[in-house]
């Protein structure tokens, strides 16, 4: 397991959850939920400016059948942009239902899912980015794909 703390980072049409993780990479917790807009990215720099981490792992919501959506392309899109940043190394994982799963966390923490759109963002990055751990800490390699910067004209 390498060292060094991690953003995770669920993004949405309308709001991007945020987590972070322990210098030793055991567990992840919720840090903020932002806004989509065009300072989306500015807003992420600034959290990689503040924690230092050594990846962002950013979510890949993939159909259950493993293919590709519009959300799908709207994630690869928006993990580009902040790896064109240059602030840190950006990675996709797979992140097949874990909306749903942070919608169930809540409702069996006996909290309404309805009016806590922004809570089950960060709790969808929290286990994107737990999930990433987990499997770095059982597989020995880094979690998904890196993605590369995408060339300027």
């Amino acid at each position: 397991m390498r060292p060094g703390v991690r953003i995770g980072v669920d993004v949405g049409r309308a709001r991007v959850g945020v987590a972070v993780c322990d210098r030793d990479g055991l567990i992840a917790t919720p840090v903020a939920t932002l806004a989509r807009s065009e300072g989306t990215i500015a807003e992420l720099v600034a959290l990689v400016a503040e924690y230092e981490p050594i990846e962002l792992v950013v979510g890949l919501p993939l159909s259950l059948s493993g293919g590709d959506t519009a959300s799908t392309t709207d994630a690869r899109d928006f993990a580009s942009e902040l790896a064109t940043s240059g602030t840190t190394a950006v990675r996709l994982v797979d992140e097949r239902l874990s909306t749903v799963s942070a919608q169930r966390a809540l409702r069996d923490s006996g909290r309404r899912t309805r009016g806590s759109r922004p809570v089950i963002d960060q709790v969808a990055a929290v286990i994107i980015l737990q999930n990433a751990l987990d499997s770095e800490r059982t597989a020995g390699r880094p979690p998904g794909t890196l993605v590369t910067a995408i060339e300027g004209p």
